[in-house]
């Protein structure tokens, strides 16, 4: 297995084939100018500072510009001389040295819409044709035949592609480590915890196994998985490990790979580290989008007589999983260290427009494929021609002593603890989506940036940070920038819109903001941000200090001789010298920016139902947005923090910002939300009474008459509602008096009760 993580100069050039033909051309992500990142940051934290703090942070800025930051610029200058990146190994870092458990924490969840062929409607048939698509795409990326993704005519960079299959997190006792084994030709498969594996690939990569044969292979791990009493499986549930804290979990994977050469246990986990990917047969069938939702990013919660029975014990963490329920609902979990949300979405749609087009050629073997190659058919192969491979499925046994055991017991209470303290809901609002926003001038991501705003606000009235990545892939290695959604502009807008204003006011408001997201969105897509260089030029600072603090205790060592005090001479009360921290970084300001409350992402096309991670702060939203054409799919996550509230809020805030919208197409006399068909305007010698057609996609009534949900009154105007409604109590009651009839009903003497 080789090491994934970093990259020197000049790698690109070695790449040949279609895939990686883009890399050359590639360029290196820019390192931003120092005043440019300085003032970007400082309209970044504008937003939530009141005018005292706003005051020191800007004296910080100042401050870092004349002093440490020109030093700190100039060493990342001459750090990023001989790499492909200057960010790159700092990013990986940052994922590697977190010691959390990475469920709930860092991996993400995609939800795939059903498959639209009845016959996979099960688990066992869904298992086997996204299997073989995956592998289909496998064996497309390794024989770099797999397209490059493209933007605006331009390839992306590929090299997260390499760190997809075949790659595992590895804890170690300094941290994890990447690791990816090129020749992998085996998959894993976990059903009630339990570990089976067979051989799927050739040496050549071509696929050994037929769709057929797979749907086998999974029937009979399901068999004999069903054999096992729950109870005794859970006792040796130790994929359950990988949600530990990386440092627990590390002291005890080496005691499961400590053991000599040939030893079972040790076997076992290089079969694992090794495999391709990790199929999960859950044994559940999850009734709603948020169970299935909740499933897909942690596995489920079920105790039964004390023991954990849920499928949250059915996972390896540390890998890329293809997780397929009962009933057919299927999902992918990912380490996210080596890739990105666009990255593994570009799998997933691929896999699930496979399983489409193969579905096309049973009815029109004519019907295109959507691999350039394919491999020969296993069943007319010579079977010497397979090689050295076993398509038999395997079972994992391990060998578990009593510290493992104590230790899996430990590890599954602790992950119960962590699902019961998050939740997971979803809204899938369906009045309108791309469509219509763009029909009144607006970016569909900018426009539901504004509303997950507007509804913080409007439930907390408090102006927080913001977080939404970015791609950087049109630069070699590149992965994300921060786009720090809260800006001034929008900050006005959400205030504005929970006012008694006038509904221009409000659009006018809605507009600057959406066009400062989008200016800032090309910013950072750029490599034109502030957060990733600041991030930068903090570790330069960090690096500088363990340098001159090696430097301090070789010259103290030097000054004192071999026998004398190794404490340095001018010395904090804790023994090492005291160091203030540039006062950027020690401003209450960067702690602001960095505690993100609304950590969102956009990540989505028509493959995919629902797509979420958890929350980056304990008293924050995660929310994954999947943004269609008549429709916006939301999961959000947080530590209890009225989640389902607020997206009820957001919903009434789609309803709300669509009636604005009207009533300022009223006021213009546009009517461009409108959908029309083409007419002639001329009279039509053809007869008949013209038939009223209703626009689809839209399941609030069209004509509300500007009346909103609540009559007229937004969900944010509910103390203007108050009070007209006091006032319209008050004429009914005297209207209501004269009418009063005393006799009507049954009086009931109060003795008979």
């Amino acid at each position: 297995m080789s090491n994934t993580v970093g990259g020197e100069r000049g790698e690109a050039a070695q790449e040949p084939g279609v895939t990686f033909a883009g890399q050359a051309d590639l360029k290196q992500l820019p390192i931003p100018d120092l005043e440019d990142t300085v003032k970007r940051y400082l309209l970044a934290v504008r937003p939530f500072q009141d005018d005292r703090e706003w005051s020191s942070t800007q004296q910080a800025a100042q401050e870092f510009l004349q002093k440490e930051g020109p030093v700190l610029q100039d060493r990342l200058k001459r750090y990023a001389a001989d790499k492909v990146s200057y960010i790159e190994q700092f990013w990986f870092d940052s994922y590697l040295n977190y010691d959390n458990p990475v469920v709930l924490n860092l991996n993400p969840f995609f939800l795939l819409e059903d498959d639209p062929t009845p016959a996979r409607a099960n688990q066992v048939t869904r298992a086997a044709s996204l299997t073989i698509s995956s592998l289909c795409f496998l064996r497309c990326l390794r024989r770099q035949e797999l397209k490059p993704d493209m933007i605006r005519g331009a390839p992306l960079d590929m090299s997260q592609y390499r760190r997809l299959f075949g790659t595992a997190r590895i804890p170690t006792a300094h941290g994890c480590e990447m690791r990816t084994d090129d020749k992998a030709s085996h998959i894993v498969v976990l059903c009630r915890s339990q570990f089976y594996w067979f051989d799927v690939l050739d040496s050549n990569s071509d696929i050994i196994i037929s769709e057929k044969d797979l749907a086998e292979n999974f029937s009979a791990i399901i068999e004999d998985a069903h054999a096992t009493p729950r109870a005794e499986a859970a006792k040796s549930a130790i994929g359950v490990l990988t949600s530990e804290s990386r440092s627990v979990w590390a002291d005890l994977r080496h005691q499961i790979a400590s053991g000599p050469p040939g030893d079972n246990n040790r076997e076992c986990l290089e079969i694992i580290d090794k495999a391709l990917f990790v199929v999960c047969l859950d044994d559940t069938e999850p009734s709603d989008r948020a169970e299935v939702s909740e499933n897909m990013l942690c596995g489920s919660y079920d105790i039964a007589t004390g023991v954990q029975i849920g499928t949250c014990t059915n996972r390896w963490y540390d890998k890329l999983q293809l997780i397929i329920c009962r009933n057919g609902s299927a999902g992918v979990n990912f380490e996210h260290t080596g890739v990105d949300g666009h990255t593994v979405l570009r799998f997933v749609s691929d896999i699930y427009t496979d399983t489409i087009m193969r579905f096309a050629k049973t009815i029109n073997p004519a019907a295109p494929d959507l691999w350039p190659s394919t491999s020969p058919d296993p069943a007319k192969r010579d079977p010497e021609s397979f090689g050295d491979v076993d398509s038999t499925p395997h079972k994992l046994e391990w060998r578990l002593n009593s510290d493992l055991t104590i230790g899996i017991r430990f590890a599954e209470t602790r992950l119960s603890d962590l699902i019961l303290q998050n939740e997971v809901k979803v809204l899938e609002y369906s009045g309108y989506g791309s469509n219509l926003i763009k029909q009144a001038g607006f970016s569909p991501d900018a426009f539901v940036q504004m509303a997950f705003q507007a509804a913080y606000y409007g439930l907390y009235g408090r102006i927080q940070s913001v977080y939404e990545p970015a791609m950087t892939k049109a630069f070699l290695h590149g992965r994300t920038e921060a786009i720090r959604s809260m800006t001034q502009e929008s900050s006005n807008f959400v205030k504005r819109f929970c006012e008694d204003v006038r509904p221009q006011i409000k659009y006018d408001a809605l507009q600057k903001a959406c066009k400062r997201h989008t200016s800032i969105t090309r910013e950072c897509s750029a490599g034109q941000g502030q957060d990733r260089h600041l991030y930068a030029l903090f570790k330069m600072w960090e690096q500088q200090q363990a340098e001159e603090k090696a430097q301090r205790r070789e010259n103290d060592h030097i000054s004192n001789g071999p026998t004398g005090s190794l404490r340095p001479r001018s010395a904090s009360p804790g023994g090492e010298s005291a160091v203030d921290m540039p006062a950027l970084f020690a401003d209450c300001g960067w702690d602001r920016l960095n505690n993100t409350i609304l950590s969102t992402s956009n990540c989505g096309n028509p493959a995919l139902r629902m797509f979420g991670f958890g929350p980056t702060s304990l008293d924050g939203f995660g929310i994954g947005y999947i943004i269609k054409e008549n429709s916006i799919s939301i999961c959000a996550a947080s530590k209890h923090r009225q989640t389902q509230r607020y997206l009820d809020t957001l919903a009434a805030y789609f309803l709300e910002i669509r009636v604005l919208l009207r009533q300022v197409e009223e006021l213009r006399g546009e009517s461009r939300l409108q959908h029309r068909r083409p007419e002639d305007k001329h009279k039509s010698a053809r007869s008949g009474r013209r038939v009223v057609v209703e626009p689809t996609g839209q399941t609030e009534p069209d004509d509300d008459g500007g009346d909103g949900m609540l009559g007229g009154y937004g969900y944010f105007d509910i103390d203007s509602l108050a009070r007209d409604v006091a006032k319209l109590a008050s004429r009914q009651t005297h209207q209501e008096s004269s009418l009063r009839r005393a006799g009507v009903g049954k009086r009931l003497r109060l003795g008979e009760y």
